[in-house]
């Protein structure tokens, strides 16, 4: 299915990680080049048997990947991928699941904290050089996680360990996953999606850590807000499309939900006129709750052991998607 070694060409594709840098570190001797525009990109890709890529892969470049057989995502997410597409032209897809799952449980943990303990409103008056004084209203004030409900939906690599990470703040962990099964470590319950709505009144958090798929996009919509509690916080470390964002600034606004904590949203970059940029209690990353400074070996490890079973001749890829 591949050239082999020697005479195997392939094309890093990404405006910021070193992927190159970090491949050439490896001594493989294969052949590589790095491209950071999409420019570069159409340039480069009818050399390429192998793309390693993310965001930059438009479906349209197919038609000039004349050679390509095999693309590794660069993320774990891969719904950009047209998987008939592929098929049609026999071209493999793989993930990269697994390689930021503890990064992107601790950015949810840091934002559940964040939230619960009013750091985002800290550093804002941080920045306004503003000290705050004792708070009155009970309700308002910072709280701790210990006793509190967190519903976890989607319960994968991320999932399960945000679940671990939640159980050292002593939280009571309920999750939600497409087909329920056993209940892992870490975890008090678990539920199918089907009864997400039922659970979403008694949780002090929710996280989203679920892939978006047709069944998720719009999964928070404006019926999953009302059910949950005016005092409960929303994490998105998902996908943006999980959530509808209107309905979710309508909750935020009228405070039918205390607070939301964004590293993702429904269209990247946030445009600059959305009100969630400035609402006070709302805590926006961009899109960095995997970001780690071994990302990119973490890749590698897939992508090279990857392509020694497509050597081998062998059917199944790990994070086989296509």
């Amino acid at each position: 299915m591949l050239p082999p070694k020697e005479r195997l060409n392939i094309c890093f594709a990404h405006g910021a990680y070193q992927m190159a840098e970090r491949f050439a570190a490896r001594a493989t001797g294969i052949q590589h080049v790095q491209v950071r525009t999409a420019k570069e990109l159409a340039a480069e890709l009818p050399r390429a048997d192998v793309l390693v890529v993310s965001m930059m892969w438009r479906n349209e470049l197919a038609d000039a990947a004349v050679k390509l057989r095999f693309i590794q995502s660069i993320s774990a997410g891969v719904d950009h991928y047209g998987k008939d597409l592929l098929r049609t032209r026999g071209i493999r897809l793989a993930s990269a699941a697994g390689v930021n799952a503890q990064a992107v449980a601790e950015h949810a943990m840091a934002m559940i904290l964040a939230l619960r303990r009013h750091l985002h409103t800290g550093r804002d008056n941080q920045a306004a050089r503003h000290w705050r004084g004792m708070i009155s209203d009970i309700a308002a004030r910072e709280d701790q996680l210990g006793g509190k409900t967190l519903l976890i939906v989607g319960l994968g690599r991320i999932g399960l360990r945000l679940a671990h990470l939640a159980k050292a703040f002593d939280m009571r962990v309920v999750a939600t996953k497409r087909e329920a099964s056993a209940v892992p470590a870490d975890v008090d319950a678990v539920h199918g999606h089907e009864r997400l709505h039922e659970l979403l009144g008694s949780a002090d958090v929710v996280a989203l850590t679920c892939p978006l798929t047709p069944a998720t996009e719009n999964l928070i919509d404006a019926a999953a807000l009302a059910a949950m509690k005016p005092s409960a916080h929303l994490i998105n470390v998902a996908r943006g499309k999980v959530v509808d964002e209107d309905a979710l600034i309508g909750a935020l606004s009228a405070r039918r939900i205390a607070a939301a904590g964004l590293d993702v949203t429904r269209e990247e970059p946030l445009p600059a006129s959305s009100p969630l940029w400035a609402m006070p209690n709302v805590l926006l990353t961009p899109h960095v709750a995997g970001e780690t400074q071994r990302y990119e070996d973490g890749v590698i490890d897939i992508l090279l052991e990857n392509l020694e079973r497509l050597w081998r001749g062998e059917a199944a890829l790990r994070n086989e998607i296509v």
